[in-house]
């Protein structure tokens, strides 16, 4: 199988890369990268003339929600969302049912993604057996069956004896390990952010601190083992501050935040709108001009969904009853390139946050256009208008605030081992 993508702009951070250039794919792999390449006759080509070619998008941070809760997403369809926003290659974090914390799940995921999925998935392991922070799963057996990182997300291990031990046993089988960083004997009960709106809207508050607390734990346990971290979905002032501070020292910890968390405040939540209910909470207008900041300065390395699929059954209620979590898997880069409108980052800069870095955290062979690399690309359109329709996902769920929204750039192809798997 042979591709030629031409007269394209192609950025590529991993080989600092951004020139107009030709990209020459064949069996699945970069043959070839450079101007005014030639190719034969036969091959399908695809004119990217106005568009930019760059690394296959890696999102690190999903919920497939497969195996137990298919009614809200499966592999396949949350595969399918990866694909029409862009990505090629997903994590999928352990908190299915039963839950990712045995070889035999992690096996599940695998061959279920190779016969259905059209992008790459990534089984993300649990940290404690059931997410109950306890005991600590059989990291060994987890790895050698295929994770690609350990993560309790959507639960935090509360007990730091059990979360010093997960660490010392994932640095001896070199596993990353995310961090769900939330102290819930602060924000037990909570549905929103702390401060004058959850006083107005009389809605149980989440203090910001619930989460800087254990950010400072994490990054004190990981300095303590020597094991990195990366801190997931940061969202507070506090957090920005503490790993900002944390990487002046040396401290060799990443972390990643949601596009909701530098879209949306937490006036938001005054439409009671459950899909605005997630966790961490949307946050100030501090908070979110911290988020930016640290993604210009480097202290947020990564830019992930946190696609959180939820059926109307959890998200067709009063606000206080609904699920936590948005969709993003379909909005995630559009929302991000206003990052690149604001000045905030480079478009280099933020395809790094969806490439190089991502790839980089889980230790994995992607986010490259590099010669013999696998030809996992993305050709986005910058100048692409469109309405969010959220009844169009190719998720199962549309939990979306962003139904609506006016959105501009967006990727028009989505490349897998030289396959297009969708195109707009």
């Amino acid at each position: 199988m042979a591709l030629f993508i031409k007269n394209g702009r192609v950025v590529d951070p991993s080989s600092d890369i951004d020139d107009f250039l030709d990209v020459l794919v064949e069996n699945g792999k970069v043959k070839e990268i450079g101007k005014n390449l030639k190719a034969d006759l036969s091959v399908d080509e695809i004119d990217a003339k106005g568009l930019i070619v760059v690394p296959g998008l890696i999102d690190i941070h999903t919920h497939l929600r497969e195996p137990g809760h298919e009614y809200k997403e499966t592999i396949k369809t949350g595969a399918e969302a990866a694909a029409a926003g862009g990505f090629t290659t997903i994590a999928c974090m352990a908190n299915t049912n039963p839950v990712n914390d045995n070889a035999s799940v992690t096996r599940y995921i695998i061959n279920k993604a190779r016969t259905e999925a059209c992008v790459n998935v990534l089984p993300v392991g649990a940290i404690t057996k059931g997410l109950k922070g306890e005991t600590l799963a059989e990291i060994g057996e987890l790895k050698e069956a295929g994770v690609v990182a350990l993560s309790d997300d959507g639960r935090t291990v509360r007990n730091s004896e059990v979360m010093r031990r997960g660490l010392e046993y994932a640095r001896s089988f070199s596993v990353p390990v995310i961090c769900h960083c939330e102290d819930t004997f602060l924000s037990g009960g909570g549905v929103m952010n702390e401060g004058v709106v959850s006083t107005r809207l009389g809605l149980k508050e989440i203090p910001p601190i619930a989460e800087d607390i254990m950010v400072s734990r994490d990054i004190l346990l990981s300095t303590w083992t020597g094991h990195p971290v990366h801190i997931a979905h940061v969202s507070t002032a506090g957090s920005v501050r503490i790993i900002r501070e944390a990487k002046a020292r040396g401290i060799k910890i990443t972390a990643e935040t949601a596009p909701h968390f530098f879209s949306l405040t937490e006036s938001s939540v005054e439409s009671f709108n459950t899909s605005l209910k997630v966790n961490p909470p949307l946050g100030s207008e501090n908070d979110v001009k911290a988020v930016k900041e640290g993604l210009k300065d480097g202290t947020i390395d990564v830019i992930a969904s946190d696609h959180a699929p939820h059926s109307t059954v959890e998200k067709d209620v009063e606000f206080d009853n609904a699920a936590f979590g948005m969709v993003g898997l379909e909005t995630s880069l559009s929302l991000s390139l206003v990052l690149v409108k604001e000045n905030i980052l480079t478009f280099s800069q933020l395809i790094e946050k969806f490439t190089t870095n991502p790839s980089r955290v889980l230790n994995i062979d992607k986010g490259t256009l590099a010669k013999g690399a696998d030809a996992d690309i993305t050709i986005i359109d910058p100048e692409a208008e469109y309405v969010v329709d959220k009844n169009m996902f190719k998720s199962k769920s549309n939990n979306s605030p962003f139904h609506g929204c006016i959105l501009k750039g967006r990727s028009v192809y989505t490349i897998v081992s030289g396959r297009v798997v969708f195109s707009h």
